[in-house]
């Protein structure tokens, strides 16, 4: 029991240092503001809550952030604060999901769901938490952020507007591109990841 306690701690240890490292990966999307960039950090995470379960891919969620934080954090937190309480709802809906039934039509169902309700979640999170935490902490007006949107989507006219045609799309563009990734990358590194486990199994079960 303690080695195999072992081995989830030790992967998902790893798998949080990947996904810090993911982080610095970041791509923009024109049609988005500047400060709305695509990256793959909750790859790591959605594998670790697959093969290990949605705790240890919340707890990576936390770890990778906490990483950010101490070697890049440049945002009093705040930004990292965001990522992981979206990505940690991201990651527990699919998770929890998945693991009732671990097959390849449930995790896309897992990830889809997962990806309409983390939109949904990172929406009203910015609304009620995260934006008014930037004016707050860090003096950034939110009638700014609209306007850096106002620029892009005519269509933007204040923050319930922002919300709608910039923060709700992006996430879902984000969950769907990270659920195709992840589709194509976890049959791949599964068995590397169950591989360890097994045999410290085998030999509980021997024993």
């Amino acid at each position: 029991m303690r080695n195999s306690k072992l081995n989830v701690m030790t992967k998902t240890a790893v798998l949080s240092v990947i996904g810090f490292l993911i982080m610095f990966i970041e791509v923009p999307i024109p049609i988005f503001p500047a400060f709305l960039k695509l990256d793959l950090s909750d790859l790591p995470a959605l594998v670790g809550a697959f093969a290990l379960g949605p705790v240890p891919g919340i707890i990576i969620e936390l770890l990778k952030n906490i990483l950010h934080a101490i070697f890049k954090g440049n945002t009093a937190f705040i930004g990292e604060f965001a990522n992981f309480l979206v990505g940690a709802v991201f990651v527990g809906i699919a998770g929890v999901i998945y693991k009732r039934k671990k097959t390849r039509g449930n995790a896309i169902a897992a990830l889809s769901i997962g990806t309409v309700v983390m939109s949904i979640a990172a929406s009203i999170l910015n609304y009620f938490v995260i934006l008014p935490l930037y004016e707050t902490v860090l003096h950034f007006p939110i009638e700014s952020v609209v306007d850096m949107g106002k620029a892009l989507n005519p269509s933007i006219k204040d923050l319930n507007t922002f919300i709608v045609f910039s923060i709700l799309p992006f996430n879902l563009i984000k969950g769907v591109v990270v659920s195709v990734v992840t589709m194509a990358v976890y049959k791949a590194v599964s068995p590397l990841i169950h591989k360890e486990a097994e045999k410290i199994e085998a030999a509980q079960n021997k024993a």
